[in-house]
């Protein structure tokens, strides 16, 4: 990744320089910074705020209830883990915070399911189980009810209607989220018969 960036501001100068330009490539790079700046201090504030709710919600038991209320769906996606599997909580947890836009919050969860689904693996190698690929296919998949963190970018960017993108992000995620869960499904059977 650095190689990359390196390569776009190397390139920009040089191409700046040549077409006389190079001012205005000064002034972009010092305009951008100053923009970053104020983008990354607003989203600590939002941030701050949905932590907080998260907080409120975690200590009033609404998150541990909404993990209850998607555990039969999670049951019936992996089916290969025992019933009282520890992952389940993890899972629900992990994919109950991403709902909610905090994917900071969602990571230590995430982290925590995998060392569950690892632990469930019947084999002691390093091969991720269906399980497994299937928890990162969801998680890649990223499904929002409230995308807080992009709303967060478009409010401190000055955004007219910022609050437009939840229906569209929510269609989008949840097509996302339900198209990796099968695509999983497909795949785990096929390597399945395939190893036979």
């Amino acid at each position: 990744m650095n190689y990359i960036f390196a390569f776009l501001i190397l390139s920009s100068v040089i191409i700046g320089a040549y077409t006389g330009r190079l001012q205005e490539v000064v002034n972009s790079i010092f305009t951008s910074s100053a923009l970053a700046v104020q983008v990354a201090i607003g989203l600590i504030g939002i941030m701050g705020f949905w932590l907080g709710v998260v907080k409120i919600a975690e200590k009033s038991g609404l998150i541990f209830l909404f993990s209850k209320l998607i555990s039969p769906f999670l049951r019936l996606i992996f089916n290969e883990l025992p019933k009282n599997s520890s992952a389940f909580s993890n899972i629900a947890l992990n994919i109950s915070a991403n709902a909610l836009g905090l994917t900071n919050a969602a990571t230590p969860f995430g982290i925590n399911a995998m060392k569950d689904l690892k632990k469930e693996s019947k084999e002691n190698n390093d091969t991720a189980t269906n399980s497994m690929c299937m928890f990162l296919a969801m998680n890649t998949a990223g499904f929002q009810l409230v995308p807080a963190a992009v709303l967060g970018i478009l409010v401190v960017s000055g955004a007219k209607n910022p609050t437009e993108i939840i229906i569209p992000t929510f269609i989008v995620t949840l097509s996302a989220f339900i198209f990796a869960i099968f695509t999983s499904k497909i795949f785990a059977k096929f390597w399945k018969e395939r190893a036979k």
